[in-house]
């Protein structure tokens, strides 16, 4: 999903989603942004499974002596 950057407003970005709709993002999570820029949000499914691996392994270390 691409979203543009339309203002800020404190603590959030006001990006515009599919057909105009605006919403509040975290600034945070765009740092460096400024009005007009495109930002690309995507899902990383190989880094989603290596992290559901890790945790199970570190539950799998707390209950096997």
């Amino acid at each position: 999903m691409e979203v543009i950057i339309d203002r800020f407003e404190g603590d959030y970005a006001v990006v515009e989603i599919e057909k105009g709709k605006l919403v509040n993002m975290p600034r945070i999570l765009v740092p460096n942004a400024k009005e007009g820029d495109v930002v690309k949000i995507i899902i990383d499914k190989d880094l989603t499974k290596k992290r559901k691996e890790h945790v199970k392994d570190l539950v799998n270390d707390l209950f096997i002596d």
